[in-house]
């Protein structure tokens, strides 16, 4: 479910890029440190937003980075990454989060999670990361308990609806889950103050977390008669959309009521970013780099997909499993064509480019205005300042 904040490094900027990779790699160190190797799969981009709200909102922000040592994914480069308890409140959720996915795989007997020795051992290291996020996040002042409650929940709530329940009753134990993780990166930066609007964000976050989820599997999930909550409900693509704006203004106005000390990254991923994956998974593509145009939508020429003068578009290949695409992810690091190249998906195979990789012909409207390096460091960008004075519709 979490992932779907995906940054094109062109429209980030080389500052917010830097801070992106470095929260990204904190991460993947926390978890290795406090829980070894292998728990490193669980890095995800939606889960270093727990650590970048937590940086953004303390005052000695040099104080949550460290030098970290070569690694195959930046090239064998040492880096600045963040370190500290926003890092590992992101690993403890992240943790958790996994687990959670790992069991709704086991749930739709998803690829080689069908087979029971398989099966048995995705539920031991389910059972391990719930323990392991346990603990880091009781490190860090966090009970993880309401995370593993709203998992426990989700199944029930599943279970009774149907045509004509509320899509929004379905999305409700995730909603509490990223509430309450939201809101203690307030508790962690020392802003008690900031709880509130950061646990709304929160909610609004894991709404959009669910439904985007929802519409990007939508097709797949008909085809192998997997359970899907637009489905199940009969809850219209325009419906879905509608709530998805309404989840965006939401969280704009709510991070408005934060306090942060510095703002720049949160605004960007949680603003602008997130607004672009909304329309990336309703099909309205706003970067030429990270996705092409989809050729059956209202620009299409006629004859089909392809149209009459292109060839037909390949058919859709099958998900990988959970495990499958551990194992493909874990290649793909090795030979570092996850910083560098072109490389396929360990899981949707979509054809996806490296972090290295240029992003020449994005654009964006801040990109370029004088005193705005991405909105780094103007506050509410779009809101009360020029450097956004391009006519965009932040």
């Amino acid at each position: 479910m979490f992932g779907i904040v995906r940054p094109c490094r062109h429209r980030l900027g080389e500052n917010l890029k830097s801070q992106w990779v470095a929260h990204l790699c904190g991460l993947c160190l926390a978890l290795r440190k406090d829980h070894g190797q292998f728990a490193r799969v669980v890095t995800n981009y939606d889960g270093l937003l727990i650590s970048v709200l937590t940086e953004a909102q303390a005052e000695r922000a040099a104080a949550w980075r460290r030098t970290a040592g070569p690694c195959p994914l930046r090239g064998m480069r040492t880096a600045t990454v963040a370190q500290g308890e926003g890092a590992r409140l992101a690993a403890a959720v992240s943790l958790v989060l996994a687990s959670a996915k790992v069991r709704d795989h086991l749930a739709d007997g998803d690829g080689l999670l069908a087979r029971k020795p398989v099966a048995l051992a995705a539920r031991r290291v389910a059972s391990s990361w719930d323990a392991a996020g346990a603990r880091t996040g009781s490190a860090v002042g966090f009970d993880t308990a309401v995370l593993v409650d709203a998992v426990d929940r989700q199944t029930g709530v599943e279970a009774l609806a149907g045509p004509g329940t509320p899509v929004l009753t379905v999305t409700e134990p995730t909603e509490t889950a990223t509430a309450a993780a939201f809101a203690h990166t307030a508790v962690l930066a020392g802003r008690p103050g900031n709880a509130e609007p950061l646990a709304e964000a929160g909610r609004l976050f894991g709404r959009l977390a669910h439904l985007l989820d929802a519409v990007e599997d939508r097709e797949t999930d008909a085809a192998s008669g997997a359970w899907n909550p637009l489905t199940a409900t009969g809850t219209p693509l325009a419906e879905a959309r509608r709530l998805a704006d309404d989840a965006l203004h939401g969280i704009r106005l709510a991070l408005r009521e934060v306090d942060f000390a510095d703002s720049g990254l949160a605004h960007r991923l949680l603003v602008h970013e997130l607004r672009t994956s909304v329309d990336r998974a309703f099909g309205a593509a706003s970067c030429a780099h990270g996705s092409a145009p989809s050729l059956s939508g209202p620009y299409a020429p006629p004859g089909g997909p392809g149209g009459p003068f292109l060839p037909p578009q390949p058919p859709r290949r099958e998900r990988r499993g959970l495990l499958a695409g551990c194992a493909v992810w874990a290649g793909l690091a090795c030979t570092c064509q996850l910083c560098c190249g072109e490389y396929e998906d360990p899981w949707s195979r979509e054809r996806k480019e490296g972090l290295c990789n240029d992003c020449d012909d994005c654009c964006d409207c801040c990109d370029g205005c004088d005193g705005c390096d991405g909105c780094n460091g103007c506050g509410d960008c779009c809101d009360g300042c020029d450097c956004c004075d391009c006519g965009c519709d932040c």
